[in-house]
């Protein structure tokens, strides 16, 4: 993607900043960056703190291209966040408003050779483990439209370093954020269907499955059965996302 140099000088000014802190907190440990693609892309990653975007944006950086976060619109509110997010061409996810502004924004990155990342929760877990919830479509939706490559990621051991109600982040003992890339999430047969309900819910069970199984990977331990549902609070079974349902 041909970037400004004033925004290649903002990531470089704002990595001057969060590379040493993050590397002063924590240590690190990636897996398959090998499958991150040249340009064009979406990565699809599960939420466990308030901490990983700076490590997930910090991975994507390191492998040469600049992350561009797909972040719910009251960030962009916030006295200097909103100000250094905004410079950096982040983009606003307008909840009340659909978030179509957003996934338009969202498809001119991509088809510039961006990079996009996007929580397909849409917040931070609530499955009592910390497992992959049941995924929003916009993520799936954008991915078919744009036909580019989705990459699903896991993350773990963050929450550790900055639990989900802390504030402040835990030094002692030091630990590790472990961030394990997958290859690209099948939905090719998916890509000429015209974007029903039922196919952009079985792109999105896909991207949650590839990342639940990346996690497995990272965790040493399956995943149980079935898939929390954030709205019922109760972990619901469905489908793997192998075909149309």
């Amino acid at each position: 993607m041909t970037e400004s140099t004033g925004l290649r000088a903002g990531y470089l000014a704002a990595a001057s900043l969060v590379r040493p802190a993050l590397n002063a907190i924590m240590s690190k440990e990636w897996q398959g960056a090998h499958h991150i693609p040249d340009s064009g892309f979406i990565v699809c990653a599960n939420h466990i703190s308030n901490l990983d975007p700076l490590a997930l944006g910090h991975m994507v950086y390191t492998q040469g291209h600049l992350p561009h976060f797909l972040a719910k619109s009251e960030l962009f509110q916030l006295p200097v966040v909103g100000g250094i997010i905004t410079r950096l061409r982040q983009i606003p996810v307008d909840r009340a408003r659909g978030g179509n502004e957003s996934l338009v924004a969202a498809d001119r990155v991509l088809s510039e050779g961006g990079a996009i990342i996007i929580y397909p929760e849409g917040t931070l877990t609530s499955d009592p483990d910390l497992w992959p919830m049941k995924a929003k479509t916009g993520a799936a939706r954008l991915a078919l439209k744009a036909g580019v490559p989705v990459i699903p990621v896991a993350q773990w051991g963050i929450h550790e370093v900055l639990p989900r109600t802390a504030k402040t982040p835990r030094l002692r003992p030091r630990g590790t954020g472990r961030i394990r890339i997958g290859a690209p999430v099948p939905l090719e047969d998916l890509r000429e269907s015209t974007l029903t309900r039922s196919v952009l819910e079985t792109a999105s069970e896909r991207i949650m499955t590839a990342i639940t199984g990346e996690l497995e990977v990272l965790r040493g331990e399956d995943a149980p059965e079935g898939r929390w549902n954030p709205r019922t609070g109760q972990r619901e079974a469905g489908h793997r996302g192998q075909g149309i349902s």
